[in-house]
C-alpha cells in the first residue's frame, strides 16, 4: 500500500483560539452511549434480521428480551442470524481439549509475553486491591468495611475485526486477583474470536475453563438472565461494539457492569517539544480501531500542519489503512487552542477514554485535567503500553462517562460491606439518640427495637 493508494486524508482541522471548539461537542454526540456508530454493514445486517431499520438502542432492546424470554433458543437463533453461525447448544461451550491443543500449539514467545504481562497485572492489581478496615472509635464499638470478591463474572472479549488476546489479560487477572470464584469469557463465533487459536491459548495459561462460542448484545443477555448453556453471572465486563456497550447498559440491574466501554478515544494534548510522527502514530493507533476517536489538541501552530503529513504517510503503510482513514474523517481532529490552560478545558469537557500529554512538562497538566478514563505521560509512554502490558487494565469508560465511571480493576470485582458490632455497654450509651430520631420520625418499632435491651 503507497500513499496514492489512498486519497489526501481530510481529516478536521480546528482553529478554537477565538471560542470554544463546537467539534468536540459533536464527536462527542456521535461517541456518546445514544449515538449511533454503526458501520453501513451493521445497519444492513438489522434491516436483514429486523425486517425494519432499527436503532441499535431498539436492536439491544429485542435481542436481551427474547434471550430473557426464550434463553437458549433465542441465543442460538441469533447467532445464526447476526453471526452467520450454526451452532447447536453443545458447541457453545469451547471444549476443554480445544483450549488445551490451542496452548499446545501456541507460539512459545506468545506464552512467555504472556506470562510476563501476567505478572505486571497481577503486580499492580494486588497493590491497590481493597482490604478490610476496622475501627474501634469508642470502647465496646467494632465497625469494619470489609471486601468480598464476587462469586460469578462474565468477560466480554471483541472478535469481529480483530482478536484481542490482550482484553483476556486485562479483565481476567484483575478478577482472578480479587478472588473471583468463577469466570465465563464470551467471545464471537469468528476467526478473531471465540475460534482464534491465540485467544484460546490465552485462556488457558490463565486457567480460565469456561468460554464460549457467542457475542453481540445476545452473549450478554445470556450472561445477565441465564439459560440453558450459559448460568447467570453477577457482573458482566468488558469491551466491544456499541451494540455490546448498549446491552451492557440495558441489563444493568440486572447484574453489575463495569462501565460503557464503546468506541475507543484519545486526546493527545502536545507542545512544541512533541515529535509530529509519535503524535501521528499514537492517533493512528485509536483510530485503527474503527471507530476510534483520535483528537490531537496544541498551542504550537505549526505542529498541526506537521502532524497532517506525519499521518497521511503512516496511514498509508497500516494494514487497517482504509478503516483507519474512515475513522479519522469521521471522529479525529487537530485542534489549535490560545494556550495550556485552554488545552487542559477542552480535554476535561471532552473527558477522553485514553489521555497522552506528550509535552515538556507533563505533570503540569494532568494535575489541572480531572476527567480522563487513564493518562500516560511523555514522550515514550504510548497508549499501547497501557493497552497490552503495563499493568493498569485497558478496559476504561468511554463517551465522556469517566466524568464518574472508573476504568477496570481488581477492586471493580469486590463487594463492600459493613460490619458492626456493639457490646451491652456501648448500646446504651448510643441508645438515646437512636430512640430520639427514630421517634421523630415515627418508626416506633425502631426505637422499642434498641429500648427494649436497655
Amino acid at each position: 500500500m503507497t500513499t496514492r493508494d489512498l486519497p489526501a486524508l481530510n481529516i478536521q482541522r480546528v482553529d478554537a483560539r477565538d471560542g470554544s471548539a463546537e467539534i468536540l461537542q459533536q464527536l462527542r454526540d456521535k461517541l456518546s452511549p445514544d449515538g449511533n456508530v454503526v458501520s453501513p454493514r451493521g445497519k444492513a445486517l438489522t434491516e436483514e434480521v429486523f425486517g425494519q431499520p432499527l436503532t441499535p438502542i431498539e436492536v439491544v432492546q429485542r435481542i436481551c428480551d427474547d434471550v430473557r424470554r426464550e434463553g437458549t433458543q433465542a441465543l442460538l437463533r441469533y447467532g445464526r442470524q447476526l453471526d452467520k453461525k450454526e451452532l447447536s447448544a453443545d458447541q457453545i461451550r469451547v471444549p476443554a481439549a480445544d483450549l488445551a491443543a490451542a496452548h499446545a500449539g501456541a507460539d512459545p514467545e506468545l506464552l512467555q509475553s504472556i506470562r510476563r504481562i501476567r505478572d505486571n497485572v497481577a503486580e499492580f492489581q494486588s497493590a491497590i486491591l481493597h482490604r478490610d478496615v476496622t475501627i474501634t472509635p469508642k470502647p465496646g464499638v467494632t465497625l469494619t468495611q470489609r471486601y468480598v470478591p464476587l462469586h460469578r463474572v462474565g468477560v466480554c472479549v471483541p472478535g469481529g475485526a480483530a482478536a484481542y488476546p490482550s482484553t483476556v489479560l486485562m479483565t481476567v487477572v484483575p478478577a482472578q486477583v480479587a478472588g473471583v470464584d468463577e469466570i465465563a469469557v464470551v467471545a464471537p463465533p469468528t476467526p478473531f474470536g471465540a475460534y482464534n487459536n491465540d485467544m484460546l491459548a490465552t485462556c488457558h495459561e490463565l486457567g480460565v475453563t469456561e468460554v464460549y462460542r457467542m457475542g453481540g448484545a445476545q452473549a450478554v443477555a445470556a450472561m445477565a438472565y441465564g439459560c440453558d448453556i450459559v448460568p447467570a453471572v453477577d457482573k458482566i465486563v468488558g469491551p466491544g461494539n456499541l451494540f455490546v456497550a448498549l446491552a451492557k447498559k440495558h441489563v444493568y440491574g440486572t447484574v453489575d457492569i463495569d462501565s460503557f466501554a464503546g468506541p475507543s478515544e484519545v486526546i493527545v494534548i502536545a507542545d512544541e517539544t512533541a515529535r509530529a510522527d509519535f503524535i501521528a502514530a499514537d492517533l493512528l493507533a485509536q483510530a485503527e480501531h474503527s471507530p476510534g476517536s483520535a483528537i490531537l489538541i496544541t498551542w504550537h501552530e505549526a505542529l498541526i500542519e506537521a502532524v497532517a503529513v506525519e499521518l497521511e504517510i503512516q496511514v498509508a503503510q497500516l494494514e487497517r489503512s482504509e478503516l483507519t482513514v474512515d475513522s479519522l474523517e469521521s471522529f479525529g481532529a487537530l485542534i489549535l487552542v490560545r494556550d495550556e490552560q485552554h488545552a487542559c478545558e477542552l480535554t476535561d469537557s471532552f473527558a477522553p477514554e485514553h489521555l497522552h500529554i506528550e509535552t515538556a512538562n507533563p505533570r503540569q497538566q494532568i494535575a489541572q485535567i480531572r476527567n480522563s478514563g487513564a493518562a500516560f505521560l511523555g514522550q515514550h509512554t504510548p497508549v499501547a503500553l497501557g493497552d497490552y502490558a503495563a499493568g493498569p487494565s485497558h478496559v476504561l469508560p468511554t463517551g465522556g462517562t469517566c466524568t464518574w465511571a472508573a476504568g477496570l480493576s481488581s477492586n471493580s470485582f469486590l463487594r463492600s460491606g459493613s460490619v458492626t458490632e456493639f457490646n451491652a455497654d456501648a448500646m446504651k450509651a448510643i441508645a438515646p439518640d437512636v430512640e430520639r430520631l427514630a421517634e421523630k420520625e415515627g418508626l416506633t418499632a425502631h426505637a422499642r427495637s434498641v429500648s427494649i435491651r436497655r
